[in-house]
């Protein structure tokens, strides 16, 4: 059976889409998944975090595989990769025009993750409008969150406006996901951390939704 693409997508930059791919793909791969991983963001982020992975801990890249892709490109790179993995993961640039299209379409899951500023929000209508186009169901994640603020809780009571799914996980604002990104792993390795249970609980929900829809 063919594996499931989730595409990871959101127009504003620095709303910490990179640092979410790399931590679900983890998350996913210790719930015993294979999983690979695209970049079509010309930026490359995450392949310099997958390189940086692969040098410094390459017992732990087993499993796992790593791709980059023009965005017309992407459906191609998706073929192939979901015959050979159960979980195949896009990271896009900030944008959302025709050029994310492709990854949408290909995408059994529309990952929006927003961090908590009005501005965030606002640039997920056009991504939860794109993916409504392409008949694709969309999940906001609620990311950087600084739980108990006046701003987290506008945020979120705006959010949850938009009719869009928002996740029950939600990802904190915390340095640990800063430092394990940099060093080519992620929050959920390691020892138990409030991080480490964060990823843990959104890669359930992800693989929850993936399954049962």
């Amino acid at each position: 059976m063919a594996g499931s693409v989730i595409t990871v997508a959101q127009q504003k930059g620095g709303s910490g889409k990179t640092t979410l791919t790399a931590n679900l793909a983890i998350g996913l791969r210790r719930m015993g998944r294979t999983v690979a991983l695209i970049d079509t963001d010309p930026q490359g982020s995450l392949g310099r975090w997958f390189m940086t992975r692969l040098e410094h801990h390459p017992a732990e890249v087993e499993g796992m595989d790593f791709a980059t892709s023009s965005a017309w490109g992407i459906t191609y790179e998706c073929r192939k990769l979901t015959d050979r993995f159960d979980v195949v993961i896009i990271d896009t640039p900030p944008k959302a025009d025709s050029d994310l299209r492709p990854a949408l379409r290909t995408a059994d899951l529309v990952i929006v993750p927003v961090s908590m500023s009005h501005l965030d929000l606002w640039a997920t209508e056009s991504v939860l409008d794109l993916a409504r186009r392409e008949d694709r169901e969309a999940l906001m994640v609620m990311n950087r969150t600084r739980p108990g603020t006046r701003l987290s809780g506008e945020v979120t009571e705006a959010a949850q406006k938009l009719h869009a799914r928002i996740a029950t996980a939600q990802l904190a604002n915390r340095v640990g996901y800063a430092e394990a990104f940099g060093h080519g792993l992620s929050a959920a390795e390691g020892r138990k951390t409030p991080a480490r249970d964060e990823v843990e609980a959104l890669s359930a929900e992800v693989a929850d939704i993936l399954s049962n829809g």
